[in-house]
């Protein structure tokens, strides 16, 4: 038997390893706080990301590099110069880009200066987080990154209020919360930035407890496309608050930083990790769906379908509480399914040790997803698992909902899947070379997704080929959503292919 920690070991696993086990939980959405978007006819995910110049009122002037360093308390680097590959994406299946400049920004006034410069200039503009966005769409080629990762202050007031900046890493938030003995749901990846993740809602292990991470969003410190710092939140620019909660990066301004409201971090965790035997993948996931749905808010358990000859089963996740519990649902579970139980692990542990027991690798690698959201139960999920079927190197990951993600209505934020019972994403090992040939298949497995679970999909994940991206994504907020974007944008200086911004 391999222990759980030798599982997931940060040091010792890549990062699809880390997905089979952690499931996608958020960890790895459009980490960015502006800046995602690609073509929307295409049959398989560009491997460049696209950007158009954004439209105006105004004659455009060409772009002033040598002023713009000048006005920058931080640093502007160009092409060849120090600090301009530090920007890349996380992806490295993308083709290289080549951004126009990267701005290193140290406070609001540099990022009113980089929104200033794009809108004269009508060049793209796009900030970068953490760099985890799926696409590549926080380093666009010709466009002016605005680089966040200075803005990475953490502090907990005595309230629970968390002041956090919109560069800072899940890491490092984690770490700030327990030592104040406080908590947010989030996802699960070290290096993931919190902005990206916060605005196209948020998911990870703790979310059917506790909500998303928009859930906790108090306000946000933004600067709009006029140029305006504003604080969005249930007090003032309200509409623009409900937005950012779930309506996704990139489509309002840049976010400099936030105020999220804490949990009393848990005391106890419980996690665990059951392996099922090889060709019990249909009867794991079947059985999977019925008992999630009707598991505590304390639970959070996924369930990833492991490409292969045949697929393998695994669910894996945590309880919030004493193991005694956790293992009596465990043992209930692998009855309802049938199947042998090849490995089965668990361990208790303290709310901080559990978030970095849960961190995959850091190191960049290559890769192509798209996904559905679970609309209604699968009649046939055996059909589902057979997608996997022969393919070792794409695997199916049922992250669940529900919990406290659904006792929120699904027009009081942005995000719009509140009924919804799990996110499946679909997964696929590759590089440059072979990126359209994966792209293709994961399109085709989204698509058959789609027609058994529903239409929906989760904007942190986005996908390029998603051919009906704005309803999946949006649902029935996307009306309004477009009318907050028209309205702080009405020039469409962030407006790109996925975006809100319509012209």
């Amino acid at each position: 038997m391999t222990a759980f920690s030798e599982v997931i070991r940060v040091s010792a696993v890549d990062r699809r390893n880390f997905l089979r086990t952690a499931g996608g939980l958020g960890a790895f959405a459009l980490l960015t706080a502006c800046g995602d978007g690609g073509p929307t006819n295409t049959t398989t995910p560009a491997a460049t990301p696209t950007t158009t110049a954004p439209p105006s009122t105004t004659t455009a002037v060409p772009p002033d590099w040598d002023t713009l360093k000048s006005r920058l308390k931080g640093p502007l680097a160009r092409p060849g110069q120090p600090g301009y590959d530090a920007a890349r994406p996380f992806n490295t299946a993308l083709t290289k880009t080549s951004p126009a400049a990267v701005a290193q920004v140290r406070g609001v006034e540099d990022v009113q200066t980089c929104i200033d410069m794009a809108r004269r200039s009508h060049i793209p503009i796009a900030a970068r987080s953490g760099g985890h966005s799926y696409a590549g769409y926080s380093c666009p080629d010709r466009a002016l990154v605005v680089d966040l990762r200075s803005l990475s202050s953490v502090e907990v007031r005595d309230d629970g209020i968390a002041e956090i900046g919109a560069g800072a890493r899940l890491a490092d938030v984690y770490s700030a919360l327990a030592a104040k003995g406080r908590c947010l749901p989030a996802g699960t990846c070290p290096t993931v930035g919190i902005a990206g993740l916060a605005l196209g809602g948020g998911l990870g292990v703790l979310t059917r407890k506790f909500g998303l991470t928009a859930d906790h969003l108090v306000s946000a410190r933004i600067v709009t496309a006029d140029g305006v710092a504003r604080t969005a939140s249930a007090d003032g620019d309200a509409d623009l608050h409900w937005a950012l909660r779930g309506g996704g990066g990139g489509n309002f301004g840049i976010v400099t930083s936030f105020e999220f409201s804490t949990e009393a971090a848990p005391a106890q965790l419980t996690v665990f990790h059951v392996e099922f035997a090889a060709g019990s993948a249909a009867e794991v996931l079947g059985a999977w769906q019925d008992w999630i749905a009707e598991a505590p808010a304390e639970l959070w358990a996924n369930c990833v379908v492991e490409g292969g000859s045949p697929p393998k089963a695994r669910v894996s996740g945590c309880y919030v509480g004493a193991s005694a519990r956790a293992n009596t649902m465990l043992t209930q579970f692998a009855r309802r399914t049938g199947a042998r139980v090849a490995d089965r692990n668990v361990r208790t542990m303290n709310y901080l040790a559990a978030m970095r027991h849960f961190a995959g690798s850091s190191g960049r690698t290559g890769f192509v997803a798209s996904s559905r959201v679970l609309e209604k139960r699968m009649n046939e999920p055996g059909t589902l698992a057979a997608l996997v079927n022969d393919r070792p190197d794409m695997d199916l990951l049922f992250d669940p909902l529900g919990g406290a993600v659904s006792t929120v209505d699904a027009r009081e934020t942005a995000f719009p899947h509140r009924a919804a019972l799990a996110t499946v994403q679909v997964y696929a090992d590759t590089e440059a070379g072979q990126h359209r040939s994966a792209a293709s298949q994961v399109d085709r497995a989204q698509r058959d997704i789609a027609e058994q679970v529903g239409r929906g999909a989760y904007v942190n994940y986005i996908d390029p080929a998603q051919r009906d991206w704005p309803q999946a994504y949006y649902g029935n907020n996307l009306n309004r959503l477009r009318q907050v974007a028209n309205l702080y944008d009405p020039d469409g200086v962030f407006a790109f292919a996925q975006g809100l911004r319509t012209r």
